[in-house]
């Protein structure tokens, strides 16, 4: 019964932390709500699968894989480009999931070569505690604005969206902090549950749509075309899986820490497993055409609150989340999630990812080498993130979706100082 509680804790905080991406970039490319539903359903089978191949033949650690930033900002990039270097939106969006079946090969590629391998030893404590610094900078805006209701610059706040957010996070600090057990480990569970039924008392919850008469409908495959050969998608699916890497390598390594430091548990290096079976994963979105996945730092913080380290609690909800795919009705239930509730709840798992960071940097026993590269790091990519995005409009695609994201920009600066300074350290 443990498990199975579990199970639905971690299908729920899947869903919710993975939503809004295949949610945004459908409206982007102007999608109704039939295809904005499918185009969901395609991309949590990806994902729910996506955990199982990880848990099973991959890195082995509950880590759940969520839509890439990075690739959220690609197919931003290349909506707009749909009119000019492409006629129709099916069009670009065939292109951008043949990138995704580009990255699959290109993983695999790196890894059976083993320069994953050796990548992994540039994520330095140092450079792990910029990375999570920069994902917490980066979110806790995206976190405020969406418990305020505010999701474009038009709209205003509403006080009863706000009030419901702030009691939901209340609730979620409240739960985590209890001393029953039973309380603490599934806090998560019962804040979404709770806070949804708060925002249907205040009437802020959506109603749910139907999106098919069938009871069963299995994911479509190549739903924009057969796979076909774009250069300037190759070229940036080149420099993007260099960087999803990155993020895996982090996302691997903080939980790699936590599950030995929280938990003393012993922790197999398959960094090799976890990068090929993130190529599988890719391929698997490309087929369906659903967006890439990447496994996803925030596990660490859910983990961590919860005390769940056991991986069969995330089987049994990565399992759950394929098998509900498959149901048009429960999708549409879980689509129908109160946005605030999953931002006020996320924002309460991230604060916990605050004190993991610092205990990471403290690990780093080059004290000076280590601040001098978090705060060029750091500077480089807060500072990037307070530049408006349409600024970077008339850069190439692969540069502009870099350079926009304070996250990478700010990581990579900072290994660049770090390594720069060790080869200056080792020639003295």
């Amino acid at each position: 019964m443990k498990q199975l509680v579990g199970g639905i804790q971690w299908a729920v905080f899947l869903m919710a932390s993975s939503i809004a991406a295949p949610i945004a970039i459908a409206h982007v490319f102007g999608m109704d709500s039939v295809d904005t539903a499918l185009f969901l359903q395609r991309t949590m089978f990806v994902l729910g699968v996506a955990c199982l191949l990880q848990a099973f033949l991959g890195h082995k650690m509950p880590i759940n894989e969520g839509p890439a930033g990075l690739w959220w900002g690609i197919f931003v990039v290349y909506a707009g480009m749909v009119g000019v270097f492409y006629s129709a939106p099916g069009e670009a969006l065939q292109a951008l999931q043949s990138g995704m079946l580009y990255s699959g090969v290109l993983f695999i590629i790196l890894s059976a070569a083993g320069v994953i391998t050796k990548m992994k030893k540039l994520f330095t404590p140092a450079i792990t505690f910029t990375y999570l610094m920069l994902l917490i900078l980066q979110l806790s805006g995206t976190f405020v604005k969406g418990m305020a209701g505010v999701e474009t610059g038009e709209d205003v706040i509403d006080l009863r969206i706000v009030t419901g957010s702030l009691l939901v996070l209340l609730i979620t600090f409240v739960a985590m902090a209890n001393k029953r057990e039973w309380v603490s480990k599934y806090a998560v569970l019962f804040s979404i549950v709770i806070g949804w039924a708060i925002f249907a008392v205040i009437g802020r919850a959506p109603s749910v749509a139907i999106v098919s008469a069938q009871i069963i409908e299995l994911p479509k495959i190549f739903v924009y075309g057969p796979p076909v050969w774009d250069s300037g998608v190759a070229m940036t699916t080149v420099f993007i899986t260099l960087l999803l890497i990155a993020n895996m390598l982090a996302s691997m390594r903080v939980m790699e820490n936590l599950l030995k430091q929280k938990f003393s548990l012993q922790v197999e290096d398959r960094v090799r497993q976890g990068s090929f079976v993130s190529g599988i994963n890719h391929l698997l979105a490309g087929v369906f055409s659903a967006i890439g996945p990447v496994p996803i730092s925030g596990a660490a913080g859910f983990v961590g609150t919860t005390g769940m380290a056991s991986i069969v609690p995330f089987i049994v909800g990565s399992a759950f989340i394929v098998v509900v795919t498959f149901f048009p009705a429960i999708m549409a239930i879980f689509s129908a999630l109160p946005a605030p509730v999953a931002y006020a709840v996320t924002f309460v798992i991230f604060t916990k990812m605050v004190s993991m960071a610092f205990a990471e940097l403290d690990e780093d026993l080059e004290k000076e080498r280590a601040r001098k590269a978090v705060a060029i790091g750091l500077m480089t990519g807060v500072g990037i993130m307070f530049v408006p995005s349409v600024s970077f409009a008339q850069l190439p695609a692969v540069l502009a979706s870099v350079l926009s994201n304070g996250l990478i920009t700010g990581t990579i600066v900072a290994i660049v100082v770090e390594q720069l300074s060790l080869r200056r350290s080792k020639y003295r």
